[in-house]
């Protein structure tokens, strides 16, 4: 079932840029959840201090996944890293409440810069698997997703360890929300896909 998630968020990707090569930047506070959502997309991974990158072909599309690490330390790295990427994936840790404001934070800190404006923002809610894990309605409120314009957005709620935490009804949410905007032909502007 976690394939089919991978598959989803590809031809996500594809129906936004149709392009043959894509880079995405994961970012996200520390322990929310990255590492463990980009090794689902392949395992060669070039680690590093501060980072991981990942190259995965699928069909005929090559991503490029940079991984980025959450703590403070390496949070002035993220703009470097989400500079001409086609999307910047911005993973919450939906049951660690506690620390959403610092989360919302970093996340508003990091979209404002000017070289990011119109990078389409992928928001993910991880850990839906945990019994305190907030619905996808309060990350959208908590974050305030419905206010950011000038930019695709979607926000997904999955488990990254867990594949059969909502993973098929996110894909076939996916995949309307796909449908709706490939027939509006345009991703400008502040459109908010939900679930």
């Amino acid at each position: 079932m976690f394939k089919n998630f991978i598959d989803s968020i590809l031809n996500w990707f594809r129906s936004l840029f149709w392009k043959q090569e894509m880079e995405l930047t994961l970012v996200g506070l520390q322990n929310s959840g990255k590492t463990t959502l980009s090794g689902q997309f392949a395992e060669d991974m070039i680690p590093t201090v501060g980072f991981n990158m990942k190259k995965v072909t699928k069909g005929n599309v090559t991503i490029k996944l940079w991984d980025i690490g959450g703590q403070p330390r390496f949070r002035g790295m993220w703009e470097r890293y989400c500079r001409g990427v086609n999307a910047i994936v911005y993973v919450v840790d939906a049951a660690d409440h506690e620390k959403f404001e610092q989360s919302k934070q970093a996340l508003q800190d990091l979209i404002n810069k000017p070289p990011l404006m119109k990078i389409p923002l992928l928001v993910v809610a991880n850990k839906n698997d945990l019994p305190n894990a907030a619905s996808i309605d309060e990350i959208i409120d908590t974050f305030e997703l419905k206010a950011i314009t000038g930019r695709e957005v979607c926000c997904y709620s999955i488990s990254a360890k867990n594949s059969s935490g909502g993973i098929k009804i996110w894909r076939q949410d996916l995949t309307i929300n796909i449908y709706l905007l490939n027939r509006s032909g345009s991703v400008n502007g502040s459109t908010l896909l939900n679930h």
